[in-house]
């Protein structure tokens, strides 16, 4: 006996049989269209929510504690970090995720300013680091790059900067053919960690100075 063709539709060159897993998928999508949200959309919106409380786990506290995020949530996230389990931390961050999905629109966008701020704090001090560290290596390589330092930044304590810099230069294996062949690298001594704290301190002494300041009123 031949078989009874199954019932169904095509949907981008696929049958799709009629109460399938696929048809229920699609009928589900079509009635969210209409009435909410779809299937797909919720799942999204889940895992987006998951791994915003996820980063919730880093963010500093005082950035935290002007969320004034619920008690439970802020429970939550204080249990996670102390669970080790791999499956008790999973079923906390479940946890966590459900908690996340209580939060109001202007919570969670207020999460994610937090965390923005976070994350353009940490860019500027890796800045702030690799500038240090290129001046570094100049003042050691070219006199004339501590020239240029003097120049820029007169507050400098110009005796230790030179002291420091004929230290670090001493201290350093010569760049030479053998040297390279022998796998050799400069010594990091004492004078050029010294050197690289002074020049990251004057460094961070300008961004203060540069920071906007209030004007008070002279009392006449």
């Amino acid at each position: 006996m031949s078989r009874k063709p199954k019932k169904g539709y095509f949907v981008r060159g696929q049958f799709v049989a009629e109460g399938s897993e696929l048809d229920l998928e699609y009928k589900r999508e079509l009635k969210g269209g209409l009435d909410g949200p779809s299937r797909t959309e919720l799942k999204r919106e889940s895992t987006e929510l998951q791994e915003l409380g996820t980063a919730l786990l880093t963010l500093r506290k005082d950035l935290m504690e002007g969320l004034n995020l619920p008690d439970k949530l802020v429970e939550g996230l204080s249990e996670a970090k102390r669970i080790t389990n791999f499956e008790g931390k999973r079923r906390q961050m479940q946890f966590i995720g459900k908690q996340m999905r209580l939060l109001s629109p202007e919570t969670l966008q207020a999460v994610r300013e937090a965390l923005d701020i976070q994350r353009l704090g940490s860019a500027k001090d890796t800045q702030a680091l690799h500038l240090a560290e290129a001046w570094r290596d100049r003042l050691i390589a070219d006199d004339e790059a501590v020239g240029e330092w003097i120049a820029q930044h007169p507050q400098t304590d110009i005796q230790q900067l030179r002291a420091l810099v004929r230290q670090a230069r001493k201290d350093a294996v010569p760049v030479t053919k053998v040297a390279v062949s022998q796998g050799l690298a400069p010594r990091q001594g004492r004078a050029y960690r010294e050197l690289f704290k002074l020049v990251r301190s004057v460094l961070s002494g300008d961004a203060v100075e540069d920071a906007p300041e209030s004007d008070g009123d002279d009392d006449a």
